[in-house]
């Protein structure tokens, strides 16, 4: 290990460690119900560290594609986060041997599956049926330059995992300045709080697997990530690129 990596240790750990902090804080406010109405939304939430680490920034195109066809984004945003819970579910069988790891994981699923069941609620209380909707291009899109040994392979889905919350959080932001429902609104404003340091909580779970420094896989996967998201895609979907 070289004195890079032996420095960047102790910020990651208190990124890791962060974690449980804020999910503690989130209990005391009350902010683990099911009823979207009970949230309280943050005044403000910085989303700089956001912007820098993505590559690329929504397009108005895309928003106003959401904006028209709202159910499909919700439900889409459902499986998004049901995905986000199974993959740090999967994460916890395969590395059994980290405590701390163990602990983090299972508190990404318990806020993560929280956030599934509040967005059911949300297609409930509007008579939204649960359709088939096929996955888009994006996800798989990073897994394909996944590397394929271990803990490499680990590694980069941590910091495909990152991507995916950052990009999560990003167009959460566009859509409560400009979407027509206050109610929905409200509730993506609430969920700027915990899903503007989950892109960090990944990265820090990512360093803390591997010995070398992780820097320049994220910034392998940020260009990756920015292409996708730019580029022509046929498929409207939350994480879905310009639509074409």
């Amino acid at each position: 290990m070289n004195n890079h990596n032996i420095s960047h240790k102790p910020a990651v750990e208190n990124l890791i460690d962060n974690l449980s902090n804020s999910i503690k804080d989130n209990d005391l406010q009350n902010e683990d119900s099911t009823d979207i109405t009970q949230l309280r939304a943050p005044i403000k939430v910085d989303l700089s560290p956001i912007y820098a680490f993505l590559g690329s920034r929504t397009t108005q195109a895309w928003v106003d594609a959401a904006i028209a066809n709202l159910p499909l984004i919700i439900q889409d945003h459902a499986n998004c986060e049901k995905k986000a819970a199974g993959t740090a579910m999967n994460l916890i069988f395969r590395y059994e041997f980290s405590y701390d790891l163990q602990r983090k994981l299972a508190q990404l699923i318990r806020e993560e599956m929280l956030h599934y069941e509040q967005v059911l609620g949300i297609m409930n209380d509007r008579g939204q049926d649960w359709k088939y909707l096929s996955a888009g291009r994006y996800a798989k899109g990073m897994l394909r330059h996944k590397r394929t040994y271990e803990p490499a392979a680990m590694v980069d889905v941590l910091i495909i995992g990152a991507f995916i919350e950052a990009r999560s959080c990003e167009r959460f932001a566009a859509l409560a300045e400009v979407i027509d429902d206050e109610r929905l609104a409200k509730y993506y404003r609430y969920l700027l709080k915990s899903e503007s340091r989950h892109f960090e909580d990944y990265l820090a779970l990512a360093q803390s697997l591997s010995d070398d420094n992780i820097d320049e896989q994220v910034a392998f996967f940020k260009e990756v990530e920015a292409e996708l998201i730019s580029s022509p895609d046929t498929e409207l979907r939350f994480h879905s690129g310009t639509p074409a």
